[in-house]
């Protein structure tokens, strides 16, 4: 075993590990690439650049250089999520004899319920109707009714190509994160919305990507970021006075299903959870609903206890 190999060459043995025997998102080897490159960056300060010189001490002196960079718990526990990963890997594969950061443990992240549209509002934004007309007003509502219909986190939307949607039989093909796939339902709304949508973008022939299903006023894939400016600006439009985004849709979503009836383990699947835990948070924000339907519909709830 060499005690000389480079650490950074080490990191770029393990991304190249994800890419081609993982098969990760892009988006995820960007995320440990950055990481990794940051504790290269931290270890060299503290006169480290060899991969079987780092030990639990080392590792321990430079998450307190992230603590003083008041990064939050969750930013922190991502980073040594990928230490443990990447020195986990290292160790396997015999470079060392075993993982320094095995005794590294991730800090407490307070979960705060996330924040949920009503049934009221949701149908406001998805039925508001601009003063303005066009395809891209077109894509709007198509999009809108899109998150809300399937779920989709907004990279899911993004990378959503026209080969993907079965309009027919009133389905999507979401590409979800460790590039997994899974079916998702599209509502009558939806499907019309995408259908006008789709046919205005042909007639306009603002068509450049022959791929996408969402464009931006060029033609091209429409990006997440994008998505999210949009949408903050239909919110504005039909007077929600708070902070609305994709992901919120995402959220809505699930909890209405929930609401409706639907068990955490299909919500589970709907939403492509690795874990039915990731699901579970939804059943706070359900549980407040029942207990509001309990106080209003129950004869003796809201009669003083003796």
């Amino acid at each position: 075993m060499s005690t000389s190999r480079p650490l950074r060459a080490d990191q770029a043995a393990w991304l190249r590990h994800l890419e081609t025997v993982r098969n990760l998102s892009p988006h995820t080897l960007r995320a440990y690439r950055k990481d990794l490159d940051e504790l290269a960056d931290g270890l060299a300060t503290l006169g480290v650049d060899k991969t079987a010189a780092v030990d639990l001490f080392l590792l321990r002196r430079y998450l307190t250089t992230l603590r003083d960079r008041d990064l939050a718990a969750r930013s922190t526990a991502r980073k040594i999520s990928a230490i443990r990963a990447f020195f986990g890997w290292i160790a396997e594969t015999g470079r060392i004899p075993s993982s320094p950061a095995e005794g590294l443990r991730l800090p407490k992240r307070p979960r705060g319920l996330p924040s949920v549209l009503s049934r009221e509002e949701v149908a406001a934004l998805l039925e508001h109707q601009p003063e303005a007309s066009g395809w891209l007003v077109d894509r709007d509502r198509a999009l809108l009714e899109t998150l809300y219909s399937t779920g989709a986190r907004v990279s899911e939307m993004s990378a959503l190509d026209l080969a993907d949607l079965d309009l027919d039989e009133g389905t999507a093909l979401l590409k979800g994160k460790g590039r997994k796939e899974r079916l998702a339902g599209l509502g009558r709304p939806c499907r019309e919305a995408l259908e006008e949508y789709l046919a205005a973008a042909t007639d306009a022939r603002a068509r450049r990507d022959r791929r996408a299903v969402f464009l931006n006023h060029r033609g091209t894939r429409l990006t997440a970021r994008g998505m999210h400016g949009l949408i903050t600006r239909r919110v504005a439009a039909v007077g929600i006075r708070r902070a609305v985004t994709p992901h919120t849709l995402r959220h809505s979503f699930a909890t209405h299903m929930l609401q409706a009836g639907a068990n955490l383990r299909e919500v589970q699947e709907l939403l492509g959870h690795a874990s039915v835990a990731s699901t579970q948070i939804y059943t706070h924000l359900t549980l407040d609903h029942l207990m509001q339907v309990y106080r209003k519909a129950h004869p003796r709830a809201g009669r003083e206890r003796r």
